[in-house]
């Protein structure tokens, strides 16, 4: 028996993150910290054989680092959609969000208990814009949480 891959396709565009990246960031005041802004830093890397996106981030704020993360990216086999685990130094156990390519925008969606969230990569050759959309319980509208403007470094 031989088990489903991923579409090799699919993959190709996802490995297209691979590398590592830096650029300003700003966040808007959440139950998680006052915002402002930040500067970003990603590195992706392909692993498990090829089937997955690795990325490891950290944020810093006056040359402080203050949040880190780390996302694991896979294309689902059976439906092609990109499911990605957010792993942070909040520690809230990740739940996977469910993405889809539209032109070059990867676009998720989550919910979970702390309310749903919208996540946006906007490719564009050595740069991508990275964007956050929450609505907290309570909360009629999807408000901006955070947006960064990333380039590829050498």
């Amino acid at each position: 028996m031989q088990l489903p891959r991923p579409d090799p396709a699919q993959l190709a565009r996802l490995h297209r993150l691979a590398g590592d990246w830096a650029g300003a960031e700003l966040a808007q005041p959440s139950p998680w910290g006052a915002g402002g802004p930040a500067h970003g830093r990603s590195r992706f890397r392909v692993g498990l054989d090829g089937i997955a996106l690795l990325q490891d981030y950290e944020q810093d704020k006056d040359g402080q680092v203050v949040f880190r993360g780390h996302g694991v990216f896979l294309v689902e086999p059976d439906s092609g959609d990109v499911l990605w685990w957010w792993f942070d130094s909040l520690g809230f156990p990740p739940e996977p969000a469910r993405g889809r390519w539209d032109g070059e925008v990867l676009r998720f969606e989550k919910r979970t208990p702390r309310g749903e969230a919208r996540y946006r990569y906007e490719l564009d050759g050595d740069n991508y814009r990275f964007v956050i959309e929450n609505r907290f319980p309570g909360q009629d509208d999807f408000a901006e949480f955070i947006r960064g403007d990333y380039a590829r470094q050498a």
